[in-house]
């Protein structure tokens, strides 16, 4: 089986069973806050092409443009029911669309917004980006609290930038060099045993 057909069979199975739990997301968020069910954000996807991901909005309609790039700790921008959705990573589940859409994967580096992309090695830009983003990756299950963690940080962007990316990064490549339908399901399994076992 190759990858995109596994990210086509998951993600298709993943919508059909978490579709009534997106509905109801979908009808807390307006009735929450002013503004979009989704939040709409340009990534950087494979090859260095960009696309617009999905997520569930957990902030402010527009806060995105008002404040910090990072979102840290108890951001004031965050709605009530966006601090729920990122505890639980529910507002990710939207991510299935863009699986089915061929811009991300189910497992995959996480996909970088382009000013901290300008900020990759050289070295290590290309190989990263030759795979599609996934929705899930060592990484991020490993910093599955980061906006806490850089929270406690003087300089948070500072503390991301040469801290965090640089180890997001080193996985990411070692992910590329074993990438596959078997490196997956790993994967999807540890994500799913941290999500449940919170």
């Amino acid at each position: 089986m190759t990858k995109r057909l596994f990210d086509l069979l998951g993600a298709t199975l993943a919508l059909l069973v978490v579709w009534p739990v997106m509905l109801v997301i979908a009808v807390v968020v307006k009735l929450d806050s002013p503004g979009p069910v989704f939040f709409r954000q340009e990534r950087v996807g494979r090859h260095g092409r960009p696309f617009r991901i999905h997520k569930f909005r957990t902030m402010a309609d527009g806060a995105d443009r008002t404040g910090p790039a990072l979102t840290v700790g108890a951001d004031r921008r965050i709605t009530r029911v966006g601090h729920f959705l990122r505890r639980t990573k529910l507002d990710e589940i939207a991510q299935f669309i863009d699986v089915l859409q061929g811009t991300m994967s189910l497992v995959g580096p996480r996909p970088e917004v382009p000013r901290y992309v300008a900020r990759y090695p050289a070295a290590l830009r290309d190989k990263v980006l030759s795979v599609r983003p996934g929705i899930t990756d060592l990484a991020s299950l490993h910093y599955r609290d980061e906006g806490e963690l850089l929270a406690r940080s003087s300089d948070p962007e500072r503390e991301y930038l040469e801290v965090i990316m640089p180890t997001k990064l080193r996985w990411a490549a070692e992910y590329v060099d074993r990438a596959g339908v078997v490196t997956d399901f790993r994967i999807i399994g540890r994500t799913l045993k941290t999500l449940f076992g919170r």
